[in-house]
């Protein structure tokens, strides 16, 4: 029987969610091999884009991955948007967005929302000077996961996504990591 190997990485900000360039990619990006030498076969649970960065569950074992990635899996993510979000804004995003998914309306979960008054835990990394204006830090954590769906569901409102950081998947946490670290889990 082939034993099968589970990790979880801090994505910092600029790779890409992959191992391999694909067809037509251009060879510059940044990807996940560079950080640990991962067993053959491992794969990404989920995705972050290029430029959202925290937690994401790496993997050699489909099943888990299918699991995470199908079962309403809890994700919370920390953002850092642009503006003075009020708590009205924060009920309007539980109650769900209407965004567009593959070029179609979609109307997203209700979810869980709250301004976020500590930020201590998340790594630093500068975005913009503080001249440009005010920003907020909330907290969304979403039981399913469209392309983009964080960044359109508060740029619908109002509030441009400047930073988004995943902190959890289900009952993984990314706790203390540093950009790049990797950790081996137990499934």
């Amino acid at each position: 029987m082939v034993e099968d190997f589970y990790f979880k990485l801090y994505k910092p900000y600029g790779y890409l969610s992959q191992f391999v360039y694909n067809q037509g990619q251009r060879k510059n990006k940044k990807l996940l091999g560079e950080f640990h030498h991962f067993p053959k076969g491992t794969m990404a649970v989920g995705r972050l884009d290029e430029k959202s960065e925290g937690l994401l569950l790496l993997t050699t074992d489909g099943k888990f991955s299918h699991f995470i990635t199908n079962a309403g899996i809890e994700k919370e993510y920390h953002v850092m948007v642009d503006g003075l979000i009020a708590n009205k804004d924060i009920e309007v995003l539980k109650q769900g967005i209407d965004i567009t998914v593959n070029g179609m309306p979609y109307k997203t979960k209700p979810c869980k929302v709250s301004i976020l008054k500590d930020t201590s835990h998340i790594f630093k990394r500068h975005v913009r000077h503080e001249r440009h204006g005010p920003t907020s830090w909330i907290s969304i954590i979403l039981t399913e996961g469209k392309f983009r769906q964080v960044r359109k569901m508060t740029a619908k409102i109002g509030f441009p996504t400047l930073r988004l950081v995943r902190v959890r998947v289900g009952i993984y946490e990314l706790d203390s990591m540093q950009p790049g670290e990797v950790k081996a889990i137990y499934y």
